[in-house]
């Protein structure tokens, strides 16, 4: 076993080390070796780079990595969204680079509900984004334990949707988003993006891959015969990222593929994969075309009840994520420049998280679903009936002085839920740049003495509008059917009318 120093070459005064016991892990493309503390990482390519390699690489740890930590929320970019490579190093010739070592988190504790083969291993995004890794009798399932709720599985999209939002603003593309590129947490609900030393630079560096099977843009498939020179030939870019994003989101939510369905364009496998996901990719859940809809009698019976889209449709994410689920699969599968960009994806996750029940069979493995804007409310997990009233708040903002305009956001309450700023003022964005007290609950609701309520914490100017009253710090206000409540008076302030269902 041997400890080996390689001198950076971004800065050659700087140099790291690296333990060579013999067996590295060996990736797609490079052997990856620890430093002797575990903090970081060497993972050297096994074939020489050429110069616009080298350059791409010493742009993404220098000049790009610079924008990140100089930019908002820098941290929280570096230590929760990315494992961003943070230098390049020569060693005996071959180029490598400097990663940091993964969080914990992102290891199994257990693996397999019966096996310890994936102990201690990576938790790829791909143990969580198919069906029969959760189904219950499958052998080889994953951990209970280790899988998290429904809910869970919005905020990792959303830690994705970020990360691929602040690559497109510094002008940089992924090229091969996919869930073998991602590793997530469902129980501490985080995800973070890796193998981020290809990333396209438009105009200077391209893709050197065209991507991973199942996250390839059909226009980039469809074209992947011409020659790189040739105008027509379609390469990973940013419209490219806004078809693998989408995809991802789906899988994580839905745990089936959108476009793998029961259409067959050529008895040969390989060219029907081809068309399939191409030239004549189609969405499984099209609304008026039925054509590629999955046969339950084809499927495996480990993708199930997953894989029957009639029984768990994509419309149970809710309406903003069904909308942009059709822009995506409908409108810009064929038409990239339709597809929704990364910010709209992450507004939608975390309005469809205000609209978020909690079931109530304590024993449904989802605990979690949005709700369907009907009367009688179920969970479409399980099946099991919403129980007792609901409360619905409508946002509402002023659009002129006397005046109330509806925000399209909704906000559903349930025992003990809390309101933040973000509900109480349209100008206060929920995002990564949120400070420490934006994040600080203002008020919560509660169900007491058989009433629906909300107790105001820190609100100022919470006014009960319906009987002209105000609501102190430490006083509660009754949620009733048809109420108006002035959330804050201040400038973006808005007000929330009460709807009851269930009733």
């Amino acid at each position: 076993m041997n400890t080996i120093t390689v001198k950076s070459i971004n800065d050659p005064a700087k140099t790291y080390q690296f333990v060579d016991n013999g067996e590295p892990m060996r990736g797609g493309v490079k052997d990856v070796y620890f430093s002797p503390d575990k903090r970081y990482v060497v993972a050297i390519f096994r074939e020489k780079l050429d110069f616009n390699q080298k350059e791409r690489l010493q742009r993404i740890t220098n000049k790009y990595l610079i924008q990140i930590q100089n930019g908002e929320a820098g941290d929280y970019y570096l230590k929760e969204v990315y494992r961003w490579p943070t230098d390049v190093v020569d060693y005996k010739g071959l180029t490598g680079i400097i990663v940091p070592i993964y969080d914990g988190k992102f290891f199994f504790k257990k693996g397999y509900e019966t096996s310890d083969l994936i102990q201690g291993k990576e938790k790829n995004g791909k143990w969580f984004a198919g069906a029969k890794f959760r189904n219950p009798a499958f052998p080889l399932r994953v951990a209970k334990s280790e899988l998290g709720d429904w809910l869970s599985y919005f905020q990792v999209c959303v830690n994705l949707t970020r990360g691929v939002k602040k690559m497109h603003a510094m002008g940089l593309a992924h090229s091969d988003l996919s869930y073998n590129n991602v590793l997530i947490d469902p129980v501490q609900k985080s995800a973070c993006m890796i193998d981020l030393d290809g990333l396209v630079v438009p105009g200077l560096f391209p893709a050197e891959v065209i991507g991973t099977a199942e996250f390839i843009a059909p226009e980039v498939l469809s074209t992947k015969h011409l020659d790189k020179a040739d105008p027509n030939r379609k390469l990973p870019n940013r419209l490219t990222d806004l078809h693998a994003l989408p995809v991802l989101i789906y899988m994580f939510l839905l745990h089936r593929h959108p476009l793998k369905g029961g259409k067959v364009h050529d008895l040969d496998t390989e060219k029907d994969d081809l068309l399939s996901m191409g030239e004549k990719a189609m969405f499984i859940e099209h609304p008026t075309d039925p054509m590629n809809r999955p046969k339950i009698n084809q499927v495996s019976k480990w993708d199930l009840p997953w894989a029957d889209i009639t029984k768990l449709p994509y419309t149970l994410t809710g309406p903003y994520l069904k909308n942009l689920f059709d822009k995506v699969f409908i409108d810009g599968l064929h038409n990239p420049m339709q597809r929704p960009n990364a910010e709209e994806w992450e507004i939608a996750l975390l309005k469809t998280t205000d609209l978020m029940q909690k079931c109530h069979n304590v024993s449904c493995e989802q605990k979690w679903y949005v709700f369907d804007n009907t009367n009688s409310p179920k969970c479409p997990f399980c099946g099991t009936p919403h129980q007792g009233t609901l409360p619905i708040l409508d946002l509402y903002y002023q659009f002129q002085e006397t005046t109330w305009k509806p925000e399209n956001h909704r906000l559903m309450v349930y025992n003990d839920q809390y309101l933040f700023q973000w509900h109480v003022n349209r100008n206060i964005a929920r995002n990564e740049k949120l400070t420490q007290l934006q994040k600080v609950p203002v008020g919560y609701f509660t169900y007491f003495n058989s009433k629906w309520v909300l107790v105001n914490q820190k609100l100022t100017s919470l006014k009960d509008l319906t009987e002209d009253k105000e609501i102190p710090i430490g006083t509660m206000v009754e949620l009733t059917h048809g109420k108006k409540i002035l959330l804050s008076n201040e400038e973006g302030g808005r007000v929330i009318m009460v709807t009851m269902a269930n009733t």
